[in-house]
């Protein structure tokens, strides 16, 4: 009778948490190819497959959506049922079955999804298997990435019986595609990126965040952009209290001081004398706390989420006492700007951690404009343009007047092809050259360059004149220079390869871009051409004349000049007159150019110029 009992509450917990499971309030996004992937699995009438990932990053969903409107039957393992035989198939079994009884009632099964695999009793796991082995039931077997696996499932793929498909988790991007859809609307960057840095691919993390920042009207819309913007403390929602439940319930009075100290001005320097190395040595036992040695050795919470949530949950005292008087951020704040702009000097834009201003942002706490500016600039440099555009904002926010922020956020939006706001914003010889050559005016954009140092010049090289950059130091953008100069088609993809390892990834794709139309073999230019849209689309809506090529290659050069006025925005009788043409040449133009880009009228060409398509 125990086992009748344990086994009819098996089946009621696996019935509610297929239930909960299926719940489907967000579109699917951000997993198109694994689900192709999948789908093609299925359809092709193969085995089956074994999924993992990390806890969160949307397995149960992608596999819900792969089987949506076919036959399928669904098996889950829970932590609560994990002594108890065949558990996990309970709704599908009667109460008393063997092993083989069991594979000989679900042979008949044409799909059968088991999610939490690596949570099933022995027999469910067992059960698994010999229905792999025998291969009449096609299997979708979900488990988590780091969590301890049965033996009889793991041998699922390491002896090869199904293919695995290990998903990783959601990129920045992705992130911020599916957050917008639960917000109800496109997130502004620096909040896109928040959301991303909080939950690290965790998607139940992410929903419940944005549902509790969504209910709380923490939400506004930016007047500038109609994005959304959050600023302000993380709520300690259910959700963020399981995951920082090993932080938060530390009893240790040292301990916590320690981690409410890092919380508050992290990194901290591990010489620090006020530091007790034997606290810091069970934080990082019990991974609450990492070191990071370079250049010096410093400490830093584990998890993005830390910090904030012990913020959070810091009284008004204590949270005062802790972050000090208002000017305290500052040198710390100057020194992370410090380190930007020595790496931007090295020509060295990979990706750092930079704690203090996001810190500061994410709070809605003012920043200097000269560190929004940096910070923009920083961005730009990695083709992150959007993030660089509202670093600038950021910046403008509290000094509307600043030149530097205010160049900033041109030249972002000129090479985005954000022709109003470069418009607004442009002044001074470099903004201006770019909004030039947004407008499709290279030499005009050639002319207004000058000569101010090594970025400037090295514009030259990116508007695809190379010969007018002068002099550049040696380095990679001085190799990209001589490789262009030569038209070397696999120097150039050299130069492509070093900028896109130091972090230069628009830079990167204008190299692979500009090889592409200067190798002889065309095998080596569709690599290039590849290669050059792969970077391109990582660069946040980028709309240069080097990627602009990519689409517009088969155009002539008076016919990519007018497209990329139409994309623009601009109307025929306007392009016409900056042009001194016709309108019906324009016209005509345009109707020869819309055949050859496969664009059915005018509202295609942003797309298409853009590399969005």
């Amino acid at each position: 009778m125990t086992f009748a009992r344990d086994l009819t509450s098996a089946r009621d917990t696996t019935s509610e948490r297929g239930a909960h499971t299926l719940e489907l309030p967000w579109p699917f996004t951000g997993r198109e190819n694994e689900l192709e992937a999948v789908r093609r699995s299925l359809a092709a009438g193969r085995p089956g497959t074994v999924i993992t990932g990390p806890a969160g990053c949307g397995k149960s969903r992608l596999v819900t959506e792969a089987v949506r409107g076919t036959d399928w039957a669904r098996a889950a393992g829970t932590p609560e049922t994990r002594g108890i035989p065949f558990a996990a198939f309970a709704h599908l079994l009667p109460e008393r079955a063997t092993l083989h009884r069991a594979v000989q009632l679900l042979s008949g099964r044409r799909l059968l999804v088991v999610d939490d695999a690596h949570l099933l009793d022995d027999a469910s796991a067992a059960l698994v298997h010999q229905l792999a082995v025998q291969g009449r039931t096609r299997l979708l077997v979900v488990a988590t990435d780091g969590a301890p696996v049965p033996g009889a499932i793991s041998r699922l793929w390491t002896g090869e019986l199904l293919p695995r498909l290990a998903l990783e988790p959601l990129s920045r991007d992705e992130t911020a595609q599916l957050a917008a859809a639960g917000a109800g609307g496109p997130l502004e960057p620096l909040t896109a990126n928040r959301l991303h840095r909080l939950s690290r691919g965790d998607l139940r993390l992410l929903r419940d965040l944005v549902g509790a920042v969504c209910e709380s009207g923490r939400f506004t819309r930016l007047p500038d952009t109609g994005e959304r913007a959050w600023r302000g403390p993380v709520p300690v929602t259910v959700a963020v209290r399981e995951r920082t439940a090993p932080l938060l319930d530390r009893t240790d009075p040292d301990e916590r001081e320690t981690l409410d100290r890092l919380a508050f001005a992290e990194p901290l320097p591990l010489a620090l004398d006020s530091l007790d190395l034997r606290v810091l040595e069970r934080l990082e036992t019990d991974r609450l706390i990492r070191i990071d040695d370079a250049p010096e050795p410093v400490v830093r919470l584990a998890h993005p989420l830390h910090g904030p949530a012990l913020r959070a949950s810091a009284g008004t005292l204590r949270a005062r006492r802790l972050t000090g008087a208002p000017g305290r951020c500052g040198p710390a704040l100057a020194a992370e700007a410090a380190t930007l702009v020595r790496h931007i000097e090295l020509a060295d834009v990979r990706a750092l951690p930079t704690p203090v201003g996001e810190w500061l942002t994410d709070e809605g706490i003012a920043v200097p404009a000269g560190y929004a500016a940096v910070r923009a600039r920083f961005a730009r440099l990695r083709g992150e343009l959007r993030e660089a555009a509202a670093w600038a904002r950021q910046g403008l926010r509290y000094a509307p007047d600043d030149k530097v922020c205010r160049a900033e956020l041109a030249l972002a939006a000129a090479q985005s092809g954000d022709l109003a706001t470069a418009e607004r914003h442009a002044s001074g010889r470099r903004p201006t050259a770019w909004l030039a050559a947004a407008r499709g005016d290279i030499e005009g954009a050639v002319a207004s360059l000058g000569d101010e140092g090594p970025h400037v010049r090295y514009d030259a090289v990116r508007l695809g004149v190379p010969e007018r950059a002068g002099e550049l130091a040696v380095g990679v953008l001085a190799d990209h220079a001589r490789a262009l100069v030569r038209r070397d088609g696999a120097g150039l993809d050299r130069a492509a390869g070093a900028l896109e390892e130091r972090g230069f990834l628009l830079f990167a794709a204008e190299a692979y871009a500009q090889a592409a139309g200067v190798h002889g073999d065309a095998s080596a230019a569709r690599t290039a051409r590849t290669r050059a849209v792969a970077l391109a689309r990582r660069c946040q809506g980028a709309r240069t004349p080097a990627l602009a090529g990519l689409v517009l290659g088969e155009l002539t050069a008076r016919q990519r000049q007018i497209v990329t006025l139409a994309a623009a925005g601009l109307s025929n009788r306007q392009i016409a007159e900056r042009l001194t043409l016709s309108v019906r040449t324009v016209g005509n133009h345009l109707y020869s150019a819309y055949a050859r880009l496969g664009a059915s009228d005018r509202g295609a060409l942003p797309c298409a110029v853009g590399l969005s398509a």
